[in-house]
């Protein structure tokens, strides 16, 4: 037998990737160092003699290792070596930035990243909220002091509610049947329910009382009318279901809506439901939701918001669907103090929902509709009840999201406090964390890359001068929220807005409906108040990783939550700030102009201010990007890209992703040029497009990319990457990509 000897590996050879590059780099600056020393120690040169050092200029556009740069030409700052590190675990060096950049750029993180069991996927944005996550914990977690305003002790109260998993488990399913009972009772539990004596406009009345949705056979809300955007209106729209329209209108043929049924069927049970009995019942639920899908619009017809504003009077909606008694049932949804008249205008967003649905729920007997009604009632509580149906659910959750465990009480405790109590939680945030020379630094921002959407407006070929002045009126107009508005350090109006609201930390779910009732309170109250667009309660959600453009409000906002991690850093080159925070300011600037934003004027109001020549082509250019993400196919799941979907937020990223380019470049010829980071062949124009696309770096289990998929309006991270940049001559310069290449096609499509 041959005896097998094991060496032990060279100091060097047992180096990761990262650690060899950094240490040659390192190594290579000091030998420039030492060499620089002695030759001024040899030949002293006079500060006067003109002479240029060429070094100090950052180096041209290359996708070649920089050979010749000194120490000037490169950053060692503890910021700059952090993002160097952070670059080269995520980027793979060895393919080819023109034959995919998305797989350069993110190539590393998608090797080496594993999704967690208690996650659907990893993304650049998941990291950032773990992050905001702990930081969360943490003002929640603290002891309250006499300095504190109350909606501080409410929030807390709701967390240590939620986090009291002892009393959770002791009570059991007894919160929820004792609602249901209050609500009329679940037919399928019930031995005796009397059919005759149900009425669906009455049990929803039951659930407005007692703070579940009123929107399960129809949606009500009040909106900001679209058409004179000062004030509110009355909205009603096709139901909200408890499975996605996408998968429900393909019937129980689908994967997806045979488990829901088996969820419904088995939770039926679980609450005490014969399984025979809870079969049956549940096959004809699923199957009337399989019916309410059908009569509903698609997303892709949903785009057009002028289709879906249909304003009528309540003695008009009476005479088309005489089977809901409509002033009746909206008079018992809305506050007492609110009065109603036939003359009251209510916006119908899908008229032939309510055609269809008049005839669908005269077709189904009472039974089905009571159990479909207390079956979304019973679901909706299950989230705040004991680990026995919490398991249930996670099982479908499982099927739906490919996710196969439960993240840790606390996370999903703060999740749940911060989400429902924004402000309060928001303002804890603000106080402890949120450096404030970040609001200053992003305000800059924002304005240098306006300034680039007015230049782009302003030398755009295919408007005709009255359009573009239209465009630049809604440009100069857009107002900015950054971070989070001053009235939230405000303990006095804090206290204000959740005055009333009642918490029992020894009653989680009755916690949990109390909060909703307050909500539907506060939004309902608002039908006869003036509209502020720059309220501060609207603008005051801090602790969020995201971002957003309003066209009611013609507005952008971008929360504290945002303004950090990957996306932004003080202590960096601003390459790195424009290309990854730049690029999603770009974005939401560019939301105003996309295929929906565009139908609002600067005002916010719905209103088409488009020539008609002028309007052809931008269909006609919304149709190229349309095609292109169309055509794009996710190869882990074998799914087409839905263009038509996702089409607003395609339009979007190619718009920012160009405007925040420009605006770095307008901002280094302002100010020089930047150094490199360190251990990276790449020059600081290429490295702007190396922190955009690593801000979209993703790994998603296949259930939640088909998902994604099928029923977003985002494209997955790798398209948001692939398709802006493979549009962009800049790109395509400054990688020396010929054309023809996958990121340099000779046929682009730009909007804006």
């Amino acid at each position: 037998m041959k005896n097998t000897v094991i060496k032990n590996p060279s100091w060097w050879k047992r180096r990761s990737r990262l650690e060899r590059v950094l240490t040659a780099a390192t190594a290579c600056l000091m030998c420039v160092s030492v060499a620089l020393v002695v030759s001024l120690a040899v030949v002293s040169v006079p500060e006067d003699s003109g002479a240029a050092d060429a070094r100090s200029r950052g180096p041209g556009p290359t996708s070649k290792p920089i050979a010749d740069a000194s120490e000037k030409d490169v950053c060692l700052t503890e910021g700059c070596i952090h993002t160097a590190s952070y670059l080269l675990k995520t980027m793979d060096l060895d393919v080819d930035p023109c034959d995919d950049f998305y797989q350069y750029a993110c190539g590393n993180f998608i090797r080496t990243t594993n999704i967690p069991d208690d996650k659907t996927s990893i993304t650049t944005f998941s990291k950032i909220n773990d992050d905001l996550t702990e930081q969360l914990r943490n003002v929640i977690e603290e002891p309250m002091t006499a300095k504190d305003p109350k909606s501080f002790g409410v929030a807390k109260k709701l967390y240590q509610a939620c986090m009291n998993k002892t009393l959770v488990e002791e009570r059991g399913l007894t919160p929820t049947k004792e609602i249901l009972k209050v609500l009329g009772g679940w037919p399928v539990l019930e031995k005796d329910w009397n059919e005759e004596a149900f009425d669906w406009k009455e049990t929803t009345y039951k659930f407005r009382k007692e703070g579940f949705s009123v929107d399960y056979i129809f949606d009500f809300s009040i909106n900001i009318d679209l058409k004179n955007s000062t004030f509110r209106v009355i909205d009603i729209d096709q139901a909200s279901l408890g499975l996605s329209r996408e998968y429900l209108h393909k019937g129980l043929e689908d994967k997806l809506v045979k488990e829901y049924y088996k969820y419904q069927t088995d939770i039926a049970v679980i609450f005490g439901a014969d399984r025979a009995v809870a079969e049956k019942d549940m096959l004809d639920v699923v199957n009337f939701e399989i019916a309410m899908a059908n009569i509903s619009l698609p997303n892709e017809q949903r785009r057009n918001s002028t289709k879906l504003y249909n304003p009528m009077k309540i003695s008009e909606l009476q005479t088309r669907f005489p089977s809901i008694p409509w002033k009746e049932y909206m008079q018992r949804i809305l506050p007492a103090s609110i009065t109603l008249t036939d003359d009251e205008v209510i916006i119908v967003d899908v008229p032939e929902f309510f055609a269809k649905l008049e005839k669908l729920l005269a077709a189904t007997p009472k039974r089905t509709i009571a159990n479909y009604l207390l079956w979304r009632a019973c679901s909706s509580t299950l989230s705040y009840l004991h680990d026995s149906v919490r398991d249930r659910q996670l099982k479908f959750y499982t099927a739906l999201s490919g996710r196969t465990e439960r993240e840790s009480r606390w996370k999903e405790c703060v999740d749940l406090a911060s989400g429902s109590m924004s402000l309060s939680i928001g303002s804890l945030y603000v106080r402890r964390y949120f450096r404030e020379d970040s609001k200053r630094e992003a305000l800059e921002m924002v304005n240098n890359i306006r300034d680039e959407m007015y230049k782009i407006l302003k030398s755009c070929t295919w408007m005709d001068d009255a359009t573009r002045q239209e465009a630049l009126n809604k440009a100069y107009a857009m107002t900015n929220h950054i971070a989070y508005p001053d009235e939230l350090l405000d303990n006095a109006k804090l206290d204000k807005f959740y005055e009333g609201l009642e918490v029992n930390p020894d009653l989680y779910l009755e916690s949990i409906l109390n909060l909703t009732k307050f909500g539907t309170d506060y939004s309902f109250n608002r039908l006869r108040q003036k509209v502020n667009k720059t309220e501060w309660i609207s603008h005051g959600r801090p602790a969020i990783v995201n971002a957003f453009y309003s066209s009611i409000e013609n507005s952008i906002q971008f929360p504290a939550g945002i303004l950090q991690g990957a996306f932004f850093k003080s202590d960096r080159p601003r390459y790195m700030n424009y290309g990854a925070i730049g690029f999603v300011i770009g974005h939401e600037i560019t939301h105003g102009f996309d295929d929906q934003g565009r139908q609002f004027d600067k005002d916010g109001n719905l209103v088409d201010w488009w020539a008609k020549e002028v309007q052809k082509s931008y269909l006609e250019k919304a149709r190229c990007i349309i095609e292109q993400y169309g055509n794009y196919t996710a190869k882990e799941v074998t799914l087409k890209l839905n263009g038509i979907n996702t089409q607003g937020e395609n339009i979007a990223d190619n718009g920012g992703i160009k405007q925040a380019y420009r605006a770095y470049n307008t901002w280094s010829e302002q100010n020089g040029p930047e150094p490199r980071l360190p251990g990276l062949p790449l020059n600081p124009r290429q490295l702007f497009w190396v922190s955009a696309a690593s801000s979209w770096c993703s790994k998603y289990r296949p259930e939640a990319l088909r998902v994604r998929i099928t029923t977003g309006y985002h494209s997955p991270g790798e398209f948001r990457v692939r398709g802006p940049m493979s549009n962009q001559e800049d790109f395509a310069r400054d990688f020396n990509c010929p054309v023809g290449s996958p990121m340099n096609p000779a046929h682009k499509c730009q909007v804006w």
